[in-house]
């Protein structure tokens, strides 16, 4: 289940649909409106497998990896969100869901940077265009 949070425009969902991108949008579609960060990581325990897209720079901290769920921190434009969702979720590292389990991610223009469960470095991969 891909999530979006609150702070991504309505527009970056209706691109991401029509795409024919399966997301929720936090406030609009589950959950409610004005959630705070810290019930956000309760709130995805409670969601089978969700992959939580954000704009907010608190959710990248390797502290926060979790077997049941993924984090993408989307360091880019607020009109740029659908493109690089699109992007990682077709990304070979990434795809299918079982692959951003359990990882953090930082998504921007040069790349990705992760961490995941029980692994202690960093990882940083350029997009092949």
């Amino acid at each position: 289940m891909n999530i979006l949070d609150e702070n991504i425009l309505s527009d970056q969902r209706h691109q991401l649909q029509h795409w024919r991108v399966s997301v929720r949008h936090v406030s609009h579609d589950l959950g409610r409106a004005g959630i705070q960060d810290d019930a956000i990581i309760p709130f995805l325990h409670q969601l089978r497998r969700p992959t939580f897209f954000t704009r907010d720079w608190d959710f990248y901290e390797r502290c926060l990896c979790h077997a049941r769920y993924c984090l993408a921190f989307l360091a880019v434009e607020q009109d740029e969100v659908a493109s690089f969702v699109r992007r990682l979720l077709c990304h070979a590292e990434f795809d299918p869901e079982d692959k951003r389990m359990g990882t953090v991610i930082r998504i921007a223009h040069y790349g990705l940077s992760y961490g995941r469960l029980r692994n202690e470095q960093e990882t940083r991969i350029k997009w092949i265009r």
